[in-house]
């Protein structure tokens, strides 16, 4: 028996809306058509005239578990990505225990199989703990099923181990993503060293904590051959940095998140800690960077750096909280009512900012539209506007910075692997 999505709207190359219906067997696109005929056997289901667009990738997220499994848990976060429209996840290793040996990652694939609504492509450690002083098995971890090395949390401070660790990943055509921050410059802080911080007396991270540490990176890189990703950029110098290194012939990619794409520092009410985040909230100038940064090419993709905690520890206050916030549930609305519908990029940039854009850049099948391709799908609402409500969150995080903002660009339904995960208003 085949599903066959009726009455949906898809783009096509030039960033049209064009009729589409699409026939699923199993978990392949065998059909995209303007019109299909049903079989009497084949389900019909009727999205209403809405976008349908591939399955949306998010390659940082953190779902906690295991060890903090009272902020998310596979399963909570895995379905939060279904709300959201995400159908493939990379989740990050800073958890206890770290997925940093052979037994860990298997542990780990296994209770992914077990209780994940979406596809969830698990990153190993770089070093043992996360601790930066011996590197991990990197052929084990790769046999076992890690996605990606990083330290993600961390940055890794010793530019030997960092090196060392890009020629082993470059012989097994592995990428290292690092969250970059030179800890000798952050100077402890809690936001950017910049108009709240000398508004509340607070210590601030500057810029060149982050700049700095990828300006040692992408020539680590170059010498190494290898794949070298950059997570969450935020600063204006950075983006100069990778376009640079870019233009060199490194082999660099680089992400940004919605919130340093639609926040800056200055719009910190106060000294609300569900604005704190590392890197955290920058300048005018540095948003406006990473905005031209992503059109031009710069940055490849964009990803949520979804990081949820609790009530309780947000409300330690700035400097004591812990960085963070969830982003699964809110990034496409988010990025379509203050990005698209503001005329600031298309809606196709933006799709392929969320699916083409970050397969291609890890060489993942996913992210298409396409006869043959895996039928992860995702079905948007463009019309339908209501603010963002933490309540609603199926997420145990409800740790957001948007509260109440008004959007557009709803996902209704989600479909993994050809089966429906996540449908609007269907208990789960």
């Amino acid at each position: 028996m085949a599903v066959i999505l009726k009455n949906a709207r898809s783009l096509n190359e030039e960033g049209e809306l064009v009729a589409t219906e699409v026939k699923l067997v199993g978990d392949v696109i065998t059909e995209i058509a303007s019109r299909i005929d049903a079989g009497e056997e084949d389900e019909q289901v009727d999205v209403g005239g809405q976008l349908l667009a591939p399955g949306l990738i998010d390659l940082h997220v953190h779902l906690r578990e295991p060890g903090g499994e009272h902020k998310e848990t596979i399963a909570s976060g895995s379905l939060a990505a279904a709300k959201g429209g995400f159908t493939t996840i990379a989740a990050m290793p800073n958890t206890r225990p770290v997925p940093d040996t052979k037994e860990q990652m298997e542990w780990l694939q296994e209770r992914i199989r077990q209780t994940a609504y979406v596809n969830v492509l698990p990153y190993a450690s770089i070093t043992i703990r996360q601790l930066g002083k011996e590197r991990t098995d990197f052929a084990a971890l790769k046999a076992s099923g890690a996605f990606a090395f990083t330290d993600d949390g961390v940055g890794v401070q010793n530019a030997r181990m960092m090196y060392e660790a890009m020629k082993e990943a470059a012989a097994l055509d592995m990428a290292i993503v690092a969250h970059c921050e030179e800890e000798t410059l952050t100077y402890k802080g809690c936001v950017h060293d910049g108009e709240l911080a000398r508004k509340y007396e607070l210590s601030g991270i500057p810029s060149i904590a982050e700049s700095v540490h990828i300006a040692r990176d992408v020539l680590l890189a170059e010498a190494a051959g290898c794949h070298y990703h950059v997570c969450h950029i935020s600063t204006k110098e950075s983006v100069r940095v990778v376009r640079e290194a870019k233009r060199a012939g490194i082999r660099v990619t680089a992400e940004v998140t919605p919130h340093h794409l639609l926040l800056c520092d200055e719009d910190i009410p106060e000294l609300d800690a569900n604005f704190k985040m590392n890197p955290p909230l920058r300048s005018k100038e540095d948003r406006a960077a990473l905005i031209e940064g992503l059109l031009d090419g710069t940055i490849d993709f964009i990803a949520t750096d979804h990081a949820p905690h609790t009530e309780e520890e947000k409300r330690e206050g700035m400097e004591l909280a812990p960085f963070g916030i969830v982003g699964l549930e809110t990034a496409f609305p988010l990025l379509y009512t203050n990005l698209v519908e503001t005329h600031i990029c298309t809606l196709k940039q933006l799709i392929d900012w969320l699916t083409k854009k970050p397969a291609e850049a890890f060489g993942l099948r996913q992210g298409k539209l396409a006869v043959g391709a895996k039928a992860d799908l995702t079905v948007i609402d463009l019309q339908t506007e209501h603010p963002i409500d933490p309540d609603t969150f199926v997420s145990k995080g409800k740790n957001t910075p948007f509260a109440g903002w008004i959007c557009k660009g709803w996902p209704t339904m989600t479909f993994v692997n050809g089966k429906l995960v996540w449908q609007k208003g269907r208990e789960e």
